[in-house]
């Protein structure tokens, strides 16, 4: 697996990490990245990462196939296996994780019932403990959110017709289900996307916004209130397919967010695979000038107001509008980028 970096920025092939470049002195973010581009590293690993934290310049974690994380502290200029061993013992599908600094991270495992599982360390990945295993087979996590290092969130595709939401206010020693009365009804066929890590993101202290296709339409859901009650918008990307919908999220803060997405199959077209909220995503308008195929995840770049990136198979595409137009910034696979705060 060879990782990838722009400046003081790095990523990973099949999964990308990015920090912002520095700031321009005409204050303009489409001069602040000419010249923008990936350089390639290697971490030796043949995983796939979809997971990934970006915590600072310094410091990063990855998590994918085959139970594997791994943690950067310089830069990414070199990668440490700090794999869960019963995660590598088992083959888990490590699709999101969430990190607060160089010894605290929460890493989700994807699949139908005891697959989906939670695990925690808080000493670099020397030791991991296991703080949930779905108990329930009709149950299938796809995501991780943290609004500060103690409370956070989970979703689970529907179950009983509709999303089922796993909180956390211990920092992901201990979950538990929170009550489905204000969340509203799946529609048929509808799930989330484990693709990026992206399909549940929040922003500030209580906003969560959760993802959705394979229904009757592309949606994004918010809540106000860390999960307890939720309303739904429909996206504009479109949907009605298993393999169709919105993949990914990104909000630079409580009011401004990107949605990314499309059709995953190989060689299928993906129009409309982007779109823009000003109002904390009550509202959705697509892009005038959308990515030219389905992507599976996006960044907001720091300190750059309207910069932003989004990802996929075919390569990287950039905004400098705040996502009303895009366009082919670099070639090559990746399936989720993420931006350190202090990068830039």
């Amino acid at each position: 697996m060879r990782l990838l970096g722009v400046g003081t920025c790095a990523a990973a092939l099949a999964v990308g990490l990015l920090a912002a470049p520095a700031h321009a002195q005409d204050n303009s973010d489409a001069q602040a990245l000419r010249g923008a581009g990936w350089a390639l590293k290697d971490t030796g690993k043949d995983a796939r990462f979809r997971g990934l934290a970006a915590v600072s310049r310094s410091t990063a974690w990855v998590a994918g196939t085959k139970g594997t994380v791994l943690r950067t502290v310089d830069g990414g200029r070199s990668w440490r296996d700090v794999s869960p061993p019963g995660a590598v013992a088992e083959g888990l599908e490590l699709r999101d994780i969430e990190a607060f600094d160089a010894r605290h991270a929460v890493a989700l495992s994807i699949g139908e019932g005891a697959a989906s599982r939670v695990l925690r360390t808080e000493d670099g990945g020397a030791t991991w403990a296991e703080t949930f295993r779905n108990p329930d087979p009709r149950a299938f996590y796809d995501c991780l959110t943290f609004f500060d290092p103690r409370h956070g969130l989970a979703v689970s595709d529907p179950v009983d017709g509709k999303f089922r939401i796993l909180s956390t206010d211990d920092g992901g020693r201990n979950w538990a289900v929170l009550p489905r009365t204000g969340m509203p009804d799946a529609l048929a066929g509808e799930a989330g996307f484990a693709a990026s890590g992206q399909c549940l993101v929040s922003a500030g202290p209580r906003d969560v916004w959760l993802a959705t296709g394979g229904g009757a339409a592309g949606r994004i859901l918010h809540s106000p209130d860390r999960g307890r009650t939720w309303r739904v918008a429909e996206s504009g990307i479109p949907a009605g397919d298993p393999a169709k919908g919105v993949f990914a999220l990104a909000f630079r803060d409580r009011t401004t967010g990107l949605a990314v997405g499309g059709d995953y199959r190989t060689g299928e077209a993906s129009p409309r695979a982007a779109a823009v909220s000003a109002d904390a995503g009550r509202t959705w308008r697509p892009a005038s000038t959308p990515p030219p195929a389905y992507r599976s995840g996006a960044a907001w770049l720091p300190h750059l107001r309207t910069a932003a990136l989004a990802v996929g198979p075919t390569g990287t595409d950039v905004t400098t509008d705040a996502g009303r137009t895009w366009k082919p910034l670099a070639e090559g696979s990746f399936d989720t980028v993420d931006c350190a705060s202090d990068g830039g």
